[in-house]
């Protein structure tokens, strides 16, 4: 069975196609294609309330293409989300019903803590020891969401409209700031150590940059060093020294706010940061709902 999940951020727009087989009577999920577009949509929408002719057109022709890929992969299912880029515009249905006609895909509106819900599809915590608490934090561009969980149970799911886009145009104010560690503070507690799982494009490039073995934590002092040394450089500097593009050069060090902000007021030490996402959770969620009509 071959299934795809978009995921339209306020950073990007993801298609990931998966091909699901059944091995031991557990099904395993092997990655066909992964596309990545930067639309930047939050760009747009959290100066201006709505997305830009320019941006709007990438849209539509960027649906097109996922739409042609989808066929080429003989794809079964899919289901396309958007966040807080798309939530927020005015103009968001609007170019939802231009993409249906000029593509076929039907994109629906999710709110935050559906996308904190859909991280936490992806069940990683559970493979986890069990001696320990987990909290998924989960920084896109227009939002962050974080998914506490213990005992095999999810304890709080919340999301912040606290991003790398927001924060890169000062749209994040200390009252924004000051409500996420209240939120923290209450709900974060166990009697456990709570550790982190981060998920995102800019902690998956802060893993593969620091060099840390797949399986082992990173630590948030290696978190506040690498964030001191890219606030310290400029986005061109950036580029140069650790060959990044331009769109993750600009905001990977406000995630990095974000990531040491929450692990510091959750009391937590170390992220593991398994590679997973909105759209890997999309993926075992069309899974799952096609088990359960069985």
């Amino acid at each position: 069975m071959k299934i795809a999940a978009i995921d339209i951020g306020s950073n990007a727009a993801r298609l990931l196609i998966n091909e699901v087989k059944i091995n031991n009577k557990q099904p395993e999920f092997i990655k066909l294609n992964l596309l990545r577009i930067p639309l930047r949509l939050g760009m747009d929408v959290f100066t201006l309330g709505k997305i830009g002719e320019e941006r709007e057109k990438m849209v539509i022709d960027s649906m097109k293409i996922f739409s042609d890929l989808m066929k080429i992969y003989n794809v079964e299912h899919y289901r396309a989300c958007a966040t807080s880029a798309m939530r927020d515009a005015a103009n968001g249905l609007d170019i939802i019903n231009e993409v249906k006609k000029t593509s076929g895909i039907d994109i629906e509106i999710i709110s935050g803590d559906e996308e904190a819900s859909l991280v936490f599809e992806n069940h990683i915590a559970e493979g986890l020891d069990k001696d320990f608490a987990y909290l998924y934090i989960d920084v896109g561009g227009g939002s962050t969401e974080l998914t506490f969980y213990e005992n095999g149970k999810m304890l709080y799911e919340k999301s912040f409209n606290i991003g790398t886009i927001r924060l890169l145009n000062n749209l994040v104010t200390p009252d924004n700031w000051k409500d996420m560690q209240q939120e923290i503070r209450k709900n974060i507690n166990s009697k456990k150590p709570i550790v982190a799982i981060g998920s995102g494009g800019n902690i998956n490039k802060v893993f593969s940059m620091s060099k840390t073995k797949d399986g082992k934590p990173m630590y948030l002092s290696h978190l506040k060093k690498v964030y001191k040394e890219f606030n310290d450089l400029t986005v061109d500097e950036r580029m140069t020294k650790y060959n990044l593009r331009e769109d993750r050069a600009d905001v990977l060090v406000h995630a990095l706010k974000v990531f040491n902000n929450v692990m510091t007021w959750s009391e937590i030490n170390r992220i593991f940061v398994p590679k997973i996402s909105v759209a890997d959770g999309l993926i075992h969620n069309i899974y799952s709902n096609l088990q359960n009509k069985k």
